[in-house]
């Protein structure tokens, strides 16, 4: 509980199913199972942008479904199949842009935590634009967790 008030900390976390995002879910699991909160996993996905003309390849291809697939794959990966175990976890999945759908998640929480890379082109930058863009943004504290070394590192956690 938070300072007697009664009311259970909230903890939004990005998810995309990239290592970081992994590990920035396991450092949520793991934060509000100290202080006695909840976790919001949240995914978001948008339709891709066909500048004109249609895309068949994509023609019935489920984008919602499959975020929501990718969502269930890293909760179960980082909780091990017990998703409620150390603190309980709220899936939601979102359309519309990233960083946008983790700012209005978090809009009353009590932290947002994003992994400091996700799935886009520039790897060699130290933060995506999504965790930018939430840090610079956000109306509570943001938590910025990278991505483990390797995967040995990954497999001691």
């Amino acid at each position: 509980m938070d300072g007697g008030t009664g009311r259970v900390p909230r903890i939004v976390v990005g998810v995309d199913g990239s290592p970081a995002s992994e590990e920035a879910l396991r450092w949520a699991v793991r934060h509000a199972a100290l202080v006695g909160g909840t976790v919001d996993a949240v995914i978001a996905w948008e339709y891709p942008a066909s500048y004109g003309w249609p895309a068949p390849i994509l023609e019935g291809f489920d984008f919602e479904d499959n975020a929501r697939r990718c969502l269930a794959g890293a909760v179960t990966a980082v909780t091990g199949g017990t998703p409620d175990g150390d603190a309980p976890i709220r899936q939601l999945v979102v359309q519309g842009h990233p960083a946008a759908a983790l700012l209005d998640a978090s809009e009353e929480a009590d932290v947002l935590v994003v992994g400091n890379r996700g799935h886009g082109g520039f790897t060699e930058a130290l933060l995506g634009s999504v965790g930018q863009h939430c840090v610079h943004h956000g109306r509570c504290p943001v938590v910025v967790v990278r991505a483990a070394r390797n995967e040995e590192a990954v497999k001691e956690r």
